[in-house]
This record gives C-alpha cells, sequence and structure tokens, in this order.
C-alpha cells in the first residue's frame, strides 16, 4: 500500500510508515544532499495525546545531528527536505521527555494495555494533523518471511498508539511516562504474568513502576512464581525486603523468606516490623504444604454473646485482614476454644439484636496443622466450604486456610502461565474511531 492509498484509508491525511523514513536523505534547500534519516524524535505527552514529532536525527559527514521539525520543509518516505541550507552539526543530545522511535521503539515490546500482554512494534505509523506530525499507530504484527528475510508485504496490522504503554527504559523520559499510570489498570496477577515474561530491562521498568505503589507491589509479588521472586528478591536490599514482605500476606512472606539465601533470612526477619515477623516465624515453623504452612494466621473471632451487629462490625472493621479469610466469623469460649462459626450471609439475614451463639454452627468442620493438601481439599469439596479453621490439640483457633490458597496449591504448574489465545487484529478504519487521521486527538 503506498504512502497515498495509506493516507486516503486513514481519511485523506498524509501518513508515513517509519521504515520507509528510515535512511531517507535529507536535502538542502537548495537540493544538494546533507545526509540521511538515522531516527526520528517524538514528545511523549501523557496517555490522552499523541506523541508529537519534534525532528529528526541525521547522519551528517558521520556525524548524529538534530533537525528540529521546524527546520524540515517537506517530510515524506523519499526525501527530507530542509527550510535551509545549512545544518547546525553540533551532536544530537535527547531532552527529557523525548523519544527516538527506532532506538527506543521499533523492535521493542510493549504493554499491550486491554490483553495485559508484552507486543513487539514492528513499525510505527505517523500522522500528519495539519498542526504536526504525530505517532498515532504501531504494528505490532511480526512482517512474513521468505527465504529467510523479511517480506515487505503492503498491509499493516496498524493499532492505536494509546493501546500500549511504551517500556522504554530512558530515565529522562520516565517522569512523562508516568502521568500516563497505565499500571493502575492492571490486576497484581496480570502484572505478574508481565514481570514472569519480561526480559531483565524491561521488568526494571515495570518494577520500577509498581515499586510507587507499595501495596500494589506487596499484592504483585504474592502472585509471582516463586522462583522469579526470588530472584528479584535477590536484586534487592535488606531493607527493602524486609518492607515488602512486611506488608504481604503472612503465608506468602514466610514462603518468601524460606527462598531467600540462608544468609539473609535472619537479616530480613530482623529488619520486619515485629507483628508480621511473628507470623512469619511461626508458619516457617510447619510444613509448607501442610494447613499449618498454607494458614491465614489473620482471623476474625468474638464470644457467643456477641450480637450479630457487632459481629459484622467486626468484620467491616477488619481492613487489614485478607477477603476470604473474613468469609466466616469464628466464635470462641472464655478458653478461647474454638466454640463455632457463623457465615457473613448469615449474620447479614439474622437480626441484628440476635447473638451469634444462636446462629453458629457448633460443630465445625476444622483440621490440625499437620493436615495435607489432600485432606484439605476432600473437606472443602464434601462440604461446600470456602475456609477452614486450623486449630491447635486445645481447640485454639491457629489460622484459617481459604480455597484460594488451596486452589494455588493444587493447580499443575503448566496451567499456571497458558498463553491466552490470540488476540484477532485488524485494521483501523475511520469508523473505529481511533487515531488522529479518524477523529482522533491530535498536538
Amino acid at each position: 500500500m503506498s504512502t497515498s492509498e495509506t493516507a486516503e484509508a486513514r481519511g485523506a491525511l498524509p501518513v508515513i510508515h517509519l521504515s520507509e523514513l528510515l535512511r531517507a536523505p535529507v536535502l538542502a534547500r537548495s537540493g544538494e544532499a546533507v545526509g540521511r534519516v538515522e531516527d526520528v524524535i517524538v514528545r511523549l505527552r501523557g496517555a490522552d495525546e499523541y506523541p508529537l514529532v519534534t525532528g529528526i536525527v541525521a547522519g551528517v559527514g558521520g556525524r548524529r545531528v538534530f533537525i528540529g521539525s521546524k527546520s524540515i520543509n517537506e517530510l515524506t518516505p523519499e526525501r527530507i527536505i530542509m527550510t535551509k541550507n545549512k545544518v547546525d552539526l553540533r551532536g544530537f543530545e535527547r531532552r527529557d521527555g523525548e523519544v527516538l522511535l527506532r532506538a527506543d521503539v521499533l523492535g521493542h515490546r510493549l504493554i499491550d494495555v486491554a490483553a495485559a500482554d508484552l507486543v513487539r512494534a514492528y513499525d510505527v505509523e505517523l500522522d500528519d494533523t495539519g498542526a504536526g506530525w504525530v505517532v498515532a499507530r504501531l504494528d505490532t504484527r511480526r512482517p512474513p518471511k521468505l527465504f529467510g528475510l523479511i517480506k515487505q508485504s503492503g498491509g499493516h496490522a496498524a493499532r492505536d498508539w494509546k493501546a500500549f504503554e511504551p517500556l522504554i527504559g530512558h530515565a529522562r523520559s520516565d517522569a512523562v511516562r508516568r502521568l500516563s499510570d497505565r499500571f493502575g489498570e492492571f490486576k497484581a496477577a496480570e502484572i505478574a504474568d508481565l514481570l514472569e515474561e519480561a526480559d531483565k530491562a524491561e521488568g526494571g521498568e515495570i518494577l520500577d513502576r509498581v515499586h510507587s505503589d507499595p501495596e500494589l507491589e506487596a499484592d504483585v509479588f504474592e502472585e509471582l512464581d516463586p522462583d522469579k521472586a526470588s530472584r528479584l528478591l535477590d536484586g534487592m536490599p535488606d531493607d527493602e525486603v524486609a518492607a515488602l514482605l512486611g506488608r504481604m500476606r503472612a503465608d506468602d512472606a514466610a514462603d518468601a523468606i524460606a527462598d531467600l539465601r540462608q544468609s539473609r533470612r535472619r537479616r530480613v526477619l530482623d529488619l520486619m516490623p515485629a507483628p508480621q515477623r511473628t507470623k512469619v516465624i511461626t508458619l516457617m515453623g510447619f510444613n509448607p504444604e501442610s494447613a499449618g504452612g498454607l494458614m491465614n494466621v489473620d482471623f476474625v473471632s468474638c464470644a457467643a454473646t456477641a450480637t450479630a451487629g457487632s459481629a459484622l462490625a467486626l468484620i467491616a472493621a477488619a481492613r487489614t485482614v485478607q477477603p476470604e479469610a473474613l468469609i466466616k466469623l469464628h466464635i470462641l469460649d472464655e478458653g478461647d476454644r474454638l466454640a463455632g462459626v457463623v457465615s457473613v450471609i448469615t449474620l447479614l439475614q439474622a437480626d441484628p439484636g440476635e447473638s451469634v451463639g444462636t446462629l453458629m454452627d457448633s460443630d465445625p468442620v476444622c483440621v490440625g496443622p499437620d493436615a495435607d493438601l489432600t485432606d484439605i481439599a476432600l473437606l472443602m469439596a464434601d462440604f461446600n466450604l470456602y475456609s477452614i479453621p486450623v486449630v491447635d490439640e486445645q481447640d485454639r483457633v491457629l489460622g484459617v486456610v481459604t480455597v484460594d490458597d488451596v486452589l494455588e496449591e493444587t493447580i499443575p504448574e503448566d496451567w499456571r502461565r497458558r498463553e491466552p489465545a490470540p488476540r484477532p487484529f485488524r485494521e483501523i478504519t475511520q469508523s473505529d474511531g481511533h487515531g488522529p487521521a479518524s477523529g482522533g486527538e491530535g498536538p
């Protein structure tokens, strides 16, 4: 597809592919050749605007020099014509917020926000909005190969630039890229998937973004494959590891501590907040695949004399407890022994003044800390349970095993990170309403 044909398909505005522009000759106003295009410079402007082309990097006599957009009279795939005959030969230096399309984007991977997946940019489409050229779309479909060589076909799988979060790794453009806050759109498990797929540079940038939200960072590490989490923790200082584990669920933190090098474990434990350290040390005393090793030590309990209304207030106030562990309230007797359990649904449907003693199941299913994973799973299946209390020999509650803990341990490893079905690609046309050429926002 020629540039003119592409422009017609996009709504009659000029379109240039980066692959066509690279190595194009740069001509002075007089028509004399002065160099060739080596890269295109754009300025990021946040998630709601398309990056604006601010100039090119040209190879001139062995130098890499900057030619600004105001010094360019004509920009086509065949040639770049300047507005004057002289070129400033000072070496090009990148400024804050600038991105080099060839060096930073072409051939690199970006995050497909909708799919929460890493995709590679094989070409970049530039649109002339009338007020300047902008990066409008990316081609993320691998070009076909012919006899081992890339075959330049006329078709393109163009997708809106705003559908992606770039991973450029350049510190001076990082502040601008953070303005988009696209990571807030991802679930912790999706970010964990991205980290597990990412290479070292990509993972470093993703982790750096997540680090700015401590609670999200803790959630992500809870979702990570243990080997990946261990490698990432190995690259962090002891105080950061301790702070991170202090925000994680105690059972996940205990697993992470166990995966640390033995020489680090005590140092990290000593730096952790005292309440979390006590929980972690308790959990580390059990087999990781037993009820004691799987349980969450945080749960909510009350006496049998409490009312349904006060019991619900306790649950509402337990903001730091894992939601799955709040499905049932644990009723304790005077000796702190388990007397029964009552579900949140039962409490919600009861009169607020009714005592939980009359509402509770006084013969609840529970397990000892040495119960294995199979026993727990079978009990959950047989009795339709979402959680099971773990008690010691005196029936004192040690913690709660929840269904998500059981699923995480029982799902085969090769199922855990299955590749999703391929997402369909389609050409973006004017009717799609994407891109500045079809009514999108320009500069």
